[in-house]
């Protein structure tokens, strides 16, 4: 049986970078891949439910080792983890997918990576918490990336759809990072994200009998760039790679770096996208959208350096019996 214990040691912060550079990879090849599945016949409501189910199964264990003698956590809880299924975890997926499917997956990544900005006015809404000048020039720098990456100026065609379902992906990353941000909750993040994506996967299932969600999947063959995968290709990566695995190495580097440190270099995710994009799909922005996207990316950055720099608390990592 493992204990905690407040040993001084801590894990080097060249380690805890590479995990969190992998978390972020880890989650941004998840809208290529999906693309391929959609591109095919699935709907990105299918998608989403398989990408979830196949990480719910996967944290099961873990979720229930984590948990144990702490189940009243759960019960104490529970509203709040209603909320982070539906909102943060299973929200924020369907409606990217839902964007991917009608535009470029890293345009689409980079919208909703404005999160932090609405994090900000959230807080400055609800709570009175002023933001500073540089977070207020970082939003307007973000501000304008957003217009020049989204082609406005020069009067091409833009997918009004996409753009609100990205949006809606933003509001729904913007509650993740507000409920992850609760630390009196007493829950064990990878039980959080284990308890959230299988509520997620229940209530999308539920929504699918129903007919509220479109749920059509088929097990043709799917093409990408290099080729055709079988179908069940994508779905384990999306679902193990991309979603169970991402969520691990996530914690695990927030528990490295701390949030501050981590939430900046969760930013290579973006990159990752447009990695991936063009290796899968061979897609690539144009030379105002990229600018536009750097301008966001410096937004954000900004941003996050005008928060207050508050102590944070790290739970000690459980001894080795």
């Amino acid at each position: 049986m493992t204990a905690l214990t407040h040993d001084t040691r801590h894990p080097s912060v060249s380690t805890g970078l590479l995990v969190a550079v992998g978390a972020a990879f880890a989650f941004g090849m998840s809208g290529a891949w999906a693309r391929g599945l959609i591109d095919a016949g699935w709907t990105p409501g299918a998608a989403v439910t398989a990408r979830i189910w196949v990480a719910a199964l996967v944290l099961l264990a873990p979720t229930i080792i984590a948990l144990r003698g702490r189940w009243g956590l759960v019960r104490k809880n529970a509203g709040m983890i209603v909320i982070y299924g539906l909102l943060a975890v299973t929200a924020t997926q369907l409606f990217y997918f839902q964007a991917v499917a009608v535009m470029d997956v890293g345009i689409a990544l980079l919208i909703e990576y404005t999160a932090p900005v609405a994090v900000v006015l959230w807080l400055w809404v609800r709570r009175g918490e002023r933001p500073s000048r540089r977070s207020i020039l970082g939003a307007l720098v973000a501000f304008i990336g957003l217009v020049l990456m989204l082609d406005v100026l020069t009067g091409a065609r833009i997918d009004v759809g996409g753009i609100l379902w990205a949006l809606g992906a933003m509001v729904g990353a913007a509650t993740y990072f507000v409920l992850s941000g609760r630390g009196d909750t007493g829950l064990p993040p990878i039980a959080l994200a284990g308890l959230g994506l299988a509520l997620g996967a229940v209530g999308l299932t539920v929504a699918g009998l129903v007919g509220v969600l479109p749920m059509e999947w088929n097990t043709d063959d799917v093409a990408y760039r290099f080729g055709t995968l079988p179908w069940f290709v994508p779905v384990l990566a999306i679902g193990v790679l991309a979603t169970a695995l991402a969520y691990v190495l996530g914690i695990t580097s927030t528990r490295m770096l701390g949030s501050r440190l981590a939430s900046f270099v969760a930013l290579a995710e973006v990159v990752a996208a447009l990695l991936f994009g063009w290796m899968l799909l061979g897609q690539l922005p144009g030379t105002v959208q990229l600018i536009g996207g750097v301008l966001v990316l410096v937004g954000v950055v900004l941003v996050k350096l005008g928060e207050p720099v508050t102590q944070e608390l790290v739970e000690p990592l459980p001894e080795p019996v």
